[in-house]
């Protein structure tokens, strides 16, 4: 019985403590805190009495707490831009939801995402203020007095942060999953390297031709045949799902095969699909994905051991034409 319990490493809340750490530094009450230490109190208590409602101001101030812990002004967020994060996830906004063209903040994208606001917006934080002024208001009532303390701001902020930093561990699994494969793929025309980078690979086939295995925007990598200047061969399209949740395994598919197609327009003879599941049904793959020629997984293929990875091996040195080993 003890032997059959396998619980994987908490690799993922490893890596948001660190990133979290990071993180109470730029948006979070920490990096508020200090950007206040170092104003005048003054100019800022002004302006919080222009902007913020003298009822909220009031009730703040009688749980000991100050207002810019809710309510953003414009001297606060010219001080430190990227505070414009905070008062976005104390408000339980995502980024997709917050600055939109719907939302009209788009245009201050830049303050969290860089720490930067431009000559032109300057003016405009006084609208940009008052608008979620009237919205941290209705958060203040919302959640009522008695319950109102700087601990349940703190977590309101990482409740919206959660979501956010998962999906940037899946973005991350599915750039790893990327790298992985492109670096397979090196290991394996190795000998034919005749320049390389981090974004691609230039090798010599047996017919004296350059063949190009790059990165691309979609699908992730594509292997091309120079037959002259500017005009190309498209020999493998290769669009990899990183994502270890076999749940969503239909969507990745999917989002695959629309890939594949365009692909397939563009005239690659081949399109490859690799996954980062282990349990896979390799009908209902082709099913969800027709256009693929053949299905991969990324554990085999980073092992370079065995019969699927000698299968994508084989495939790699005979559609780009290098002589094998």
């Amino acid at each position: 019985m003890k032997d059959s319990i396998k619980i994987p490493l908490p690799q993922m809340q490893i890596d948001f403590s660190i990133v979290l750490a990071e993180i109470r530094k730029e948006y979070l009450q920490d990096a508020l805190r200090e950007t206040v230490a170092g104003m005048d109190i003054e100019i800022l208590d002004k302006e919080l009495s222009l902007y913020v409602p003298k009822a909220d101001l009031a009730a703040i101030a009688a749980r000991g707490m100050r207002a810019e812990l809710i309510f953003p002004v414009p001297c606060l967020l010219s001080k430190n831009p990227k505070l414009l994060g905070y008062y976005r996830l104390l408000l339980g906004f995502s980024q997709k939801a917050f600055y939109s063209s719907e939302s009209g903040v788009l245009p201050f994208k830049s303050m969290e995402a860089r720490g930067m606001i431009s000559k032109a917006n300057e003016p405009l934080l006084i609208y940009l203020c008052k608008a979620l002024s009237e919205c941290a208001s209705a958060l203040v009532k919302g959640i009522g007095l008695d319950r109102l303390t700087k601990d349940l701001l703190d977590d309101l902020t990482l409740l919206t942060l959660g979501p956010q930093l998962r999906g940037g561990a899946n973005v991350k699994k599915g750039t790893a999953g990327v790298f992985t494969i492109f670096h397979t793929i090196h290991k394996i025309v190795a000998n034919h390297v005749k320049e390389s980078n981090l974004q691609r690979i230039i090798i010599s086939n047996a017919a004296g031709r350059d063949v190009l295995i790059e990165f691309a925007p979609d699908p992730d990598i594509v292997i091309r045949e120079i037959m002259a200047k500017d005009n190309y061969r498209n020999v493998i399209a290769i669009e990899i799902k990183g994502g270890t949740d076999f749940s969503n395994i239909h969507n990745r598919l999917g989002e695959a095969e629309k890939s594949h197609q365009k692909a397939r327009q563009a005239g690659f003879v081949e399109c490859w699909t690799i996954v980062n599941v282990e349990k896979f049904d390799e009908s209902m793959a082709h099913r969800e994905s027709p256009t693929t020629n053949r299905f991969y997984r990324i554990s085999h293929l980073s092992l370079e051991l065995g019969n699927e990875y000698e299968d994508f091996r084989n495939r790699i040195v005979a559609l780009t034409g290098i002589p094998d080993r």
